[in-house]
């Protein structure tokens, strides 16, 4: 049990009440089982927000994911993050930067600039709330499914912290826009991520554990590293309806060894395996109180447990535990809980998988990057170009020559990032002790 210094402490329990009234919520949230896959083979992605968004770090995660975790569904992907960007501004824009790419299922995240970062009143619920009503009313018209996402929070500490109480004041704006979302999401049948309450039980959670100074809503109380973007992922992941099994590997210490969920046994032996594996576990990266990373987050979210199981099950095991041996490392469980099946992804941070993933997510950060520049540098002045010259179908048929172009070297990306995702060989041993 750790413990907490007297400041934490009163700082901590003026958030009673809050995480009292989210208990319930974040333990739906958190439940094992997931929601029907939202997702169907060959969709069109599209990760939509702010400067949030436009930090390409939770929208990463989520490509990685599908690309590496769920390869059958052969997604492409879109990120269409913009700086400073409210419900009303996208609304606006969309029917220019988003819809010509055909977007079949679409992301949201706005509501941390619509707040005005002030206090909530009437006006500022107003005006999120039409953003809000015409996106998600054009997505039903073009018959797009949806995960509405909402505002997250603010830090509890990196934000204004030299004006005691503000990130009181601009969380209790930002839960009500995020409830604003979810009402009008239930309205329409689109999946909610119910990011804000999620964000700030992990956030509490983590900093009772690693002190104040751990920022989960990144150093300057709004964006996030990739401690809280991992959250957003997992809060988008989880309503896109992904089951999280990434395969199960058997080793039997009598008998050859056998495999599912997209891995193969290559040869076998009693208590060794060589698989070949095409879909790969969520890997993560730095240090174990590191905001900057992603493993300092894992004990204050079910990641791996709802949404990594690589599962190794260890059969006809006469010793009382015995040592595994994965790639490079090593570890020691009991005999009861092989059997019943552990999570390599979880047990087993650095693994085989590190570096080709570590790869995919280098092309996915290029592609990303891409997107950010062809949608702020040239699409959105489209808009300008119909402006000045008005209605004219010549114009049209020329606009939509360029978005065809632009979109062959995306695919370029994308057909790169999925290319990545190559078979990859790893063996497994299981050494009674």
């Amino acid at each position: 049990m750790p413990i907490l210094n007297p400041m934490l402490i009163k700082r901590l329990s003026s958030f009673w009440q809050i995480l009292v009234l989210i208990t319930t919520q974040t333990l739906l949230i958190f439940s094992s089982g997931s929601a029907e896959l939202l997702l169907k083979k060959g969709d069109r992605l599209a990760i939509v927000g702010d400067s949030i968004t436009e930090q390409k770090q939770y929208s990463r995660f989520i490509e990685n994911y599908l690309l590496a975790c769920t390869p059958e569904l052969e997604l492409k992907i879109f990120q269409f993050g913009w700086s400073g960007e409210r419900a009303p501004g996208f609304a606006h824009r969309m029917d220019n930067d988003l819809i010509p790419w055909k977007p079949t299922v679409v992301t949201t995240a706005f509501g941390m600039n619509d707040g005005s970062y002030r206090a909530y009143n009437e006006a500022i619920g107003r005006n999120y709330e039409q953003g809000t009503r015409r996106i998600q009313d054009r997505m039903k018209e073009i018959g797009a499914r949806m995960v509405v996402g909402g505002p997250g929070p603010v830090d509890l500490d990196s934000w204004r912290r030299d004006r005691p109480d503000e990130d009181k004041i601009y969380n209790d704006n930002l839960g009500k826009l995020s409830a604003i979302a979810g009402r009008l999401a239930k309205e329409r049948g689109f999946a909610f991520g119910n990011l804000h309450p999620m964000m700030m039980k992990v956030m509490a959670d983590a900093k009772a554990a690693n002190g104040a100074g751990y920022h989960v809503c990144g150093g300057d109380g709004v964006h996030p590293a990739a401690n809280g973007h991992l959250i957003m992922a997992y809060s988008f992941l989880k309503g896109l309806g992904v089951d999280g099994n990434i395969g199960t590997i058997t080793v039997d210490m009598k008998a050859k060894a056998s495999a599912s969920g997209g891995h193969r046994v290559i040869a076998s032996e009693p208590g060794t395996v060589e698989v070949e594996s095409s879909r790969y576990p969520f890997c993560f990266s730095g240090a174990e109180k590191d905001p900057n990373g992603t493993r300092s987050i894992l004990p204050f979210l079910p990641f791996n447990e709802d949404l990594n199981r690589f599962m190794l099950v260890v059969k006809n095991l006469e010793s009382e535990q015995a040592e595994v041996t994965w790639g490079d490392a090593k570890k020691t469980f009991p005999r009861a809980q092989l059997e019943q099946g552990i999570n390599l992804a979880a047990e087993f941070l650095d693994n085989p998988f590190v570096e080709p993933f570590q790869r995919l997510d280098r092309i996915v950060q290029q592609k990303q990057q891409y997107e950010t520049n062809m949608i702020k540098r040239i699409v959105t002045n489209f808009r300008q170009i119909r402006n000045v010259v008005g209605k004219d179908d010549e114009l049209d048929e020329l606009l939509a020559g360029v978005y065809g172009k632009l979109g062959i070297k995306q695919e370029k990306y994308q057909e790169q990032a999925r290319a990545s995702v190559q078979p990859l060989r790893h063996k497994l041993s299981v050494a009674a002790k």
